[in-house]
C-alpha cells in the first residue's frame, strides 16, 4: 500500500479521536482581501437571506457550519479577491455570461482566446474548488464547465498560498454554491440577442426539515461560439450549442455534522470558425515551397466550406462530510470527474490545406479523496493539516489521414490512415501541515509545509515550505509571504503521439526529440497591503516575484484544439497589482490595474512541436511567454436605486483594457499585439410584486475591433478576434 494512504488513514483516526474539542468558527482576520468586485463581503446580496419558512435553529446551525468550513481553509496571507452573486448580477450580462468573463474583472487576470484567461501571467495552473472540495481538471478547451448561476460567491486566491493549497498554484478559484436554505424558491429566464443567441435557464432551491437542495440548468445557442478568425461581425461556421446542469443537496445530521453532495454535467458542441476567401491551391500547407497536394485528382478546396467540429463533455460529483465540535473541525470529501473531447475534421479540406486530417477522441477520468482539518489549540494558535489522493486515467484514440511524401516533401501517393492509440494512469498524493500563530494581537505568522508525490508519465516529488506574516490593525493589512511550489504538467493534456510513426508522411514532426514534460518548481515571494477607509472605500497594492525551474507553458500544435504542455528550463515572472473599490448607498464602483512580465528560456520538453530555428534561439535567450501582457486594467460601476418610484432600477457598466498578448517579431514572441479597450453597458429593472425582472445589455458598445491573437507566436494556433458590438435582452420570472 502506498505510504500516503497510510498517512491519510492515520490523520482520519486522529480526527476521530479528537472529536471532543472546540472549533474556531470565524475566518482569520489576517486575510488580505478587498471590497466590492475585488473585495470582501456581500454587496447588498440576497444569497445570505434565510428562506422564509426555515426554522431559526436550522438557520443558525447552517450558518455556523458554513463558517466552520471556511475556517478550515482560510487564505492566511495570500492575496484574495471575492465576487458575490449580487455583484455578478450587477455586471453586464449578469449570470448569463460565461464564468471566465466574470473572472476577467479581477486584478491581474489576462484575457486569451478559446475562453482562457491567465492569472499573473501563468498559462493555466488553476485549481477549482466547490465548497472546499477540489474539482479535478478536465480536458475541455472552449467550454465552461461551471455556470455563474450556481454561485453564491467565489474567491480567487493567488500569491504566496498557505500549505493547504498545492499542485495548481497560479490561482485557486474557490466557489461557494447557492443553497436551498438561503435561496428558497427559484426563477426561470430567457436571454438572447445578437449573433442568434438564445439562452433559456431555470434554477430552484428549497428545503424540507434538515435537508436543503438547489438545482439549475441552462441551454445556450449562438452563432458565435468561440473567437472568430477575422474581424467580421458574423464569424463564419461558428455555431455552438451548450447544455449545463447542476445539483446541490445537503443534510444536517445534528448540530455537529452535515453531509452534502454536488453534481454537475455539461455537453457542449462547437463549430471551428473558418477563414474567408482562402483556397487550398493558393494558401494551403504546401504554399510556395512544394506542389499542392491532390486527393483523387482534386487539388483545390475553399476555406469557406470547411466543416470542423469539436464536442466537449464533462460530468463531476462530490460528496463531503463536515464535522464541527468544540476545538476540532474537519471535512472528509470524495470527488470524481469524467471529461471527453471529440474532434471531427473535414477530411478533404484539411488534407488539401494542412496535409493531414486527424479524428481525435480523448477521455479522462479522475477520482480521489480529500481531508482537511483545523484544531484550535488555544486563542492564539490553530493547527491545520490534511491530505489528498487522486487517481487519474487518460486515454487518447486518433486516426490521422496523411500523405506519403518523398525526401523533398512532395506527395508520393494517395492519403492513408495512421492510428495512434494510447493511455496512461497517474497517481498524486499530497499531505500538508501548518500552524497559524498570533504572535501579537495585530501580527499573525502562518508557517508550514506540504509534500507532493506525482507519478504519471514520469515520477517526481517535492517538499514545499510556506510562510506568511500578516499585520492587521485599524483597517490596514500588510502581508509578506514566501512559497515553494510544485506543479506537475496537466496529465490529461500531455501528448501521447508516437512521433516516429509519422516520419515519411505529410504529418512528420520537425524533430524526433520528445522529452516528457517535467513538473514545474517555483520560488514565489509576495508583498502587499490593503487599506480600508471607513466602511465603504478600500484600496491596495500587491507585488510578486517568481523564479521557475521547468516553467510549464501550453500551446496548440494540431488541428484538434487540444493544448499540449511543454517546459522552459528557466522562467522568471514579476508584476504589480493595484485595486480600489467603493460600496455604499446602492453604488458599487471598482478599478484594477496590473503590470506583469513573464519570460522563459530553453525549451526542454515536447520539442517535436517546434521548429529547429526556434529551439536554437530559445536555448540561449530568454523570450517573452506568448500569453504575457504588460498592462491589464478593468473597472466598472453599478448603481441601484434605493427607493421611490424607480426602486428596483439598476444601471452600470464595466470595462476591460489589455496592452496586447505576444506575437512573433524579429524573434519568437518578439512583439506585442495592439492594445484594446472594451466597454459594456447594462440596465435592469425588477418589479417585486409580480416577481419579474428585465435587463438590457450592450456588449462592446464602441464596436471596437481588436485582435486577441494573430496566429503567430510560440504555441499559438489560428488568429482570434474579440466579439463585435452586441445587444441582448433578458426576462426573468420568479418561481
Amino acid at each position: 500500500m502506498r505510504p500516503i494512504l497510510f498517512m491519510t488513514a492515520s490523520l482520519l483516526a486522529m480526527s476521530a479521536a479528537a472529536a471532543s474539542a472546540q472549533v474556531s468558527t470565524t475566518a482569520d482576520p489576517a486575510t488580505a482581501q478587498t471590497g466590492a468586485v475585488s473585495g470582501q463581503g456581500r454587496v447588498d446580496g440576497t444569497a445570505g437571506r434565510a428562506a422564509p419558512n426555515a426554522p431559526s435553529d436550522i438557520v443558525v446551525t447552517a450558518r455556523r457550519l458554513d463558517e466552520a468550513r471556511a475556517a478550515i481553509q482560510p487564505s492566511l496571507g495570500a492575496t484574495s479577491y471575492t465576487i458575490t452573486n449580487d455583484t455578478i448580477q450587477a455586471l453586464p450580462g449578469g449570470d448569463n455570461q460565461p464564468f471566465n468573463q466574470i473572472i476577467l474583472q479581477l486584478p491581474g487576470v489576462v484575457q486569451d482566446g478559446f475562453g482562457q484567461f491567465h492569472v499573473r501571467d501563468d498559462h493555466n495552473n488553476l485549481q477549482y474548488r466547490i465548497n472546499g472540495t477540489i474539482l479535478p481538471e478536465g480536458i475541455a478547451v472552449f467550454g465552461q464547465t461551471l455556470s455563474p448561476r450556481i454561485i453564491d460567491r467565489f474567491n480567487l486566491l493567488t500569491g504566496a498560498l498557505p500549505a493547504q493549497y498545492g499542485l495548481r498554484t497560479a490561482g485557486i478559484i474557490d466557489i461557494t454554491t447557492k443553497s436551498g436554505l438561503f435561496a428558497d424558491g427559484g426563477s426561470a429566464s430567457i436571454y438572447g440577442g445578437s449573433n442568434g443567441t438564445i439562452q433559456p435557464s431555470v434554477e430552484y432551491g428549497g428545503h424540507s426539515g434538515n435537508t436543503n437542495f438547489f438545482v439549475s440548468g441552462d441551454y445556450r445557442h449562438s452563432d458565435r461560439g468561440i473567437e472568430g478568425v477575422d474581424d467580421s461581425r458574423t464569424p463564419l461556421h461558428d455555431q455552438t450549442d451548450q447544455f449545463q446542469a447542476f445539483t446541490y443537496i445537503d443534510h444536517t445530521i445534528d448540530d455537529s455534522h452535515r453531509i452534502s453532495f454536488v453534481g454537475g454535467y455539461s455537453n457542449q458542441y462547437f463549430q471551428i470558425p473558418n477563414p474567408r476567401g482562402l483556397t487550398a491551391l493558393n494558401d494551403g500547407f504546401a504554399g510556395s515551397t512544394t506542389p499542392p497536394y491532390a486527393v483523387g485528382g482534386t487539388r483545390d478546396y475553399p476555406s469557406d466550406s470547411l466543416n470542423e467540429r469539436q464536442i466537449e463533455k464533462t460530468a463531476f460529483g462530490q460528496i463531503a462530510l463536515l464535522h464541527d465540535h468544540e476545538r476540532l473541525t474537519y471535512q472528509l470529501s470524495a470527488f470524481a470527474r469524467y471529461s471527453s473531447l471529440r474532434y471531427r475534421p473535414d477530411d478533404l479540406g484539411e488534407l488539401l490545406f494542412n496535409g493531414q486530417a486527424q479524428q481525435a477522441y480523448k477521455t479522462d477520468f479522475a477520482i480521489g479523496g480529500q481531508v482537511d482539518a483545523a484544531y484550535k489549540l488555544n486563542d492564539t494558535n490553530t493547527v491545520r493539516g490534511g491530505a489528498v489522493v487522486t487517481r487519474d486515467r487518460g486515454s487518447s484514440r486518433t486516426s490521422t489521414l496523411v500523405f506519403p511524401v518523398a525526401n523533398d516533401g512532395t506527395q508520393a501517393g494517395q492519403p492513408f490512415a495512421l492510428a495512434d492509440d494510447g493511455g496512461q494512469t497517474s497517481w498524486t498524493e499530497s499531505v500538508y501541515l501548518q500552524d497559524e500563530l498570533k504572535i501579537l494581537p495585530v501580527l499573525t505568522f502562518n508557517f508550514g509545509g506540504r509534500f507532493d508525490h506525482y507519478c504519471g508519465y514520469r515520477c517526481e516529488q517535492q517538499f514545499s515550505p510556506r510562510a506568511n506574516l500578516v499585520y492587521s490593525q485599524a483597517g490596514t493589512t500588510v502581508h509578506l509571504g514566501y512559497a515553494r511550489y510544485f506543479s506537475p504538467p496537466p496529465f490529461e493534456l500531455v501528448a501521447t503521439t508516437s512521433v516516429a510513426s509519422f516520419q515519411g508522411t505529410s504529418a512528420q514532426a520537425n524533430s524526433l526529440t520528445d522529452t516528457t514534460p517535467f513538473a514545474e518548481r517555483q520560488h514565489y515571494i509576495d508583498l502587499g497591503f490593503q487599506q480600508k477607509l471607513g466602511g465603504a472605500f478600500s484600496f491596495g497594492v500587491d507585488g510578486y516575484l517568481r523564479y521557475s525551474h521547468y516553467l510549464i507553458d501550453e500551446g496548440q500544435f494540431g488541428a484538434p484544439i487540444v493544448l499540449t504542455p511543454f517546459n522552459y528550463n528557466r522562467g522568471r515572472i514579476h508584476g504589480v497589482e493595484a485595486n480600489a473599490s467603493y460600496t455604499a448607498h446602492g453604488l458599487l464602483a471598482y478599478a484594477n490595474f496590473a503590470y506583469a512580465k513573464a519570460q522563459g528560456k530553453d525549451i526542454v520538453s515536447s520539442q517535436f512541436s517546434f521548429s529547429q530555428d526556434d529551439l536554437d534561439y530559445i536555448r540561449n535567450h530568454y523570450i517573452y511567454l506568448d500569453h504575457d501582457q504588460t498592462y491589464t486594467a478593468s473597472g466598472g460601476f453599478s448603481y441601484k436605486v434605493q427607493g421611490g418610484a424607480l426602486r428596483g432600477l439598476r444601471f452600470g457598466a464595466d470595462a476591460l483594457y489589455g496592452s496586447g498578448l505576444r506575437a512573433d517579431g524579429d524573434v519568437p514572441n518578439g512583439r506585442s499585439l495592439p492594445g484594446y479597450a472594451v466597454v459594456n453597458l447594462s440596465t435592469s429593472y425588477r418589479l417585486d410584486r409580480p416577481g419579474i425582472a428585465i435587463r438590457f445589455d450592450v456588449a462592446n458598445v464602441g464596436d471596437h475591433v481588436y485582435e486577441i491573437r494573430d496566429g503567430s507566436g510560440v504555441g499559438v494556433g489560428a488568429p482570434q478576434y474579440g466579439a463585435r458590438r452586441g445587444f441582448f435582452v433578458g426576462l426573468t420570472k420568479d418561481l
